[in-house]
């Protein structure tokens, strides 16, 4: 199949372009070919046709989402809305990436693809619109994922969450972490290998959670990176509103999937993910 994947160089779209490319014929699409908040620049995309378009482009710094709505709603919203527009036209499948924020946390247990939504910040309230303008086009799949790791590191974030650990754990500073904030961390090679199953058995079209299994709080996702890599730094736990964050954030944000489930799909669980990330990564040996 011909996949276009915008946003190729990012966290999940740099894993999405090795997991796809060996079967299919891959487009990558970077912010210098593509700004999807731009319609005539998605254009772009009916020299390419292709079959399948992956959109992976967001602005997802979720407290700068909260001083900057606009630029928040036209990436991740109107974004979607092009992207989904223009893959109606070519009679294309859109795949939009959204996210765990799009619940509010208040449920304590794994939120599964039946829950309704209702997100807090304004990033999940973009996201949560970036997937209903998707939906526009019959053909989609919105793929949530959350608390992403991924070799290349996210894209205007600089790294992710087990980098910036390691590396505070170098310069031996003093780490707190929160302890009251549950999430599903997930690879990005085991989303991206997910959403290559999806693609090639040829799923219904609706919503699916790729995570990795299970769920923890930032506190032990922080201890377990450090059992696993043998550092020793100070590591204290410490509350969400000691954080004075602007965005507002789920408290338990955790997802399962049950239609992958039920199509014979299932993720390993996040603990051992991390360790073949330290791997390849080159921060333990196997």
């Amino acid at each position: 199949m011909k996949i276009a994947i915008i946003g190729a160089t990012g966290q999940l779209g740099t894993d999405l372009v090795k997991t796809l490319n060996d079967k299919h014929q891959i487009t990558s699409l970077t912010h210098q070919n593509l700004e999807v908040t731009d319609h005539n620049s998605c254009q772009i995309l009916k020299e390419h046709q292709p079959d399948i378009i992956i959109n992976t482009a967001a602005f997802h710094k979720t407290d700068q989402c909260e001083e900057e709505p606009l630029k928040t709603f036209s990436v991740n919203a109107i974004g979607a809305r092009n992207i989904a527009t223009i893959s109606k036209e070519l009679n294309a499948t859109t795949i939009f990436i959204s996210t765990d924020y799009v619940f509010d946390g208040s449920k304590n247990q794994p939120y599964t693809e039946d829950d309704t939504p209702n997100p807090i910040n304004t990033y999940g309230i973009s996201k949560l619109a970036g997937e209903l303008y998707t939906k526009q086009n019959p053909k989609y799949y919105v793929i949530r994922v959350a608390s992403l790791f991924g070799a290349a590191g996210a894209s205007g974030k600089g790294g992710n969450f087990v980098e910036t650990m390691i590396s505070k754990a170098k310069q031996n500073e003093t780490i707190s972490v929160v302890d009251d904030m549950w999430m599903s961390p997930t690879y990005t090679k085991d989303a991206a290998e997910t959403i290559r199953k999806i693609i090639e058995n040829r799923l219904p079209f609706e919503t699916y959670h790729a995570t990795n299994q299970g769920y923890c709080t930032w506190f032990e996702f922080a201890t377990e990176i450090f059992k696993a890599t043998g550092q020793k730094p100070t590591l204290t736990p410490s509350k969400t509103n000691q954080l004075q964050a602007k965005a507002q954030r789920p408290r338990f944000s955790a997802l399962k999937s049950i239609p992958l489930q039920e199509n014979g799909i299932t993720m390993r669980e996040w603990r051992t993910a991390l360790r073949d990330y330290l791997i390849e990564k080159g921060h333990i040996q196997h």
